[in-house]
């Protein structure tokens, strides 16, 4: 098995019909697919590459070996490591732009123009979604945004380098979870592989295509659209070869946005609503999440009920 890989350009054609249907299988049977003809041009892709690589060798390297993971590993004898990852990162946000890289030459630029047409199509996924779901087109968005207004949705990208690893049957390059908020972007190495996702109990290797991004959904996605859109548990292996890159964008509510299934996808039954899934605040719901992300995602679901 391998997760479907769609060209999302030919929705704009004569196979839009099949295209939709196909974003909507992968959606519901997955949880993961891959895009090719993406929109987001390989010029652009490639200096994303070129300036992630030089900012890991020349600011994060050093650092990540005497990081305290790798002291663990170096310390664990015949043990395996749990409750750590072997993965360095850093966040960007509109909100940290200052503390982005300078040493780096074209670090800052090459992010905020990659972030930017990111957004774009984590925008025109999510009213991909909202068609195939027959939702109005913009439901996502405005209830990602909340009642404030349009621009209140979170954007965040992690750029995280896994290193080559000596003992990879000791540690996991990040530990099986799913993800809290909406849609995901992943742009992940051409190379060297070790994401999975879990798929009728196996996990399936997230085969590294060339200049694709990866999509997944997250929790919210499965609670608007009322367990519809599952999202999907998947994880990182490390690995002896190579250095993986991997940047991964999350489109996220609001912290104050309020979210709960949507009404048209929910059936009544002897006059009682369906409730699957409660209703709740987002911020509410990642304040679960950070304490439990790495545990099944339901009991966060009853938690936040009782909020």
């Amino acid at each position: 098995m391998a997760i479907p890989v769609i060209d999302f350009s030919k929705l704009n054609g004569d196979e839009r019909a099949k295209t939709l249907a196909e974003i909507a299988n992968a959606c519901e049977e997955w949880g993961f697919f891959q895009l090719v003809n993406n929109g987001i041009a390989e010029e652009l892709l490639e200096r994303v590459k070129k300036v992630s690589s030089e900012f890991y060798k020349v600011e994060r390297e050093e650092n990540f070996k005497n990081s305290k993971v790798v002291n663990l590993l170096n310390e664990s004898g015949d043990e395996k490591l749990e409750n750590v990852d072997w993965e360095d990162v850093i966040t960007l946000t509109d909100d940290n732009v200052s503390e982005w890289s300078y040493q780096t030459s074209g670090f800052q630029e090459t992010m905020k123009e990659f972030r930017y047409e990111l957004k774009i199509l984590a925008e025109k996924i999510m009213e991909v979604m909202d068609e195939n779901l027959g939702l109005p087109k913009g439901y996502m968005k405005k209830a990602f945004n909340g009642e404030e207004g349009e621009k209140n949705a979170f954007f965040g990208t992690k750029l995280c380098h896994y290193p080559s690893c000596p003992n990879p049957e000791k540690v996991t390059g990040l530990r099986a979870h799913t993800d809290a908020g909406g849609v995901i972007l992943l742009f992940q190495d051409d190379e060297v592989g070790g994401l999975q996702v879990l798929k009728d109990g196996e996990w399936i290797d997230v085969q590294p295509l060339k200049n694709t991004i990866v999509i997944n959904t997250g929790d919210q996605i499965e609670v608007l659209s009322n367990g519809r859109y599952k999202s999907a548990w998947h994880r990182v292996l490390s690995t002896i070869d190579g250095n993986r890159l991997s940047i991964a964008s999350f489109y996220n509510p609001s912290l104050k946005a309020t979210i709960a299934p949507a009404p048209q996808l929910v059936k009544e039954t002897n006059e009682e609503m369906d409730q699957t899934y409660p209703k709740f605040v987002f911020g509410d719901y990642m304040s679960v999440y950070v304490q439990q992300k790495f545990l099944p995602k339901e009991p966060r679901f009853q938690a936040v009920r009782a909020v």
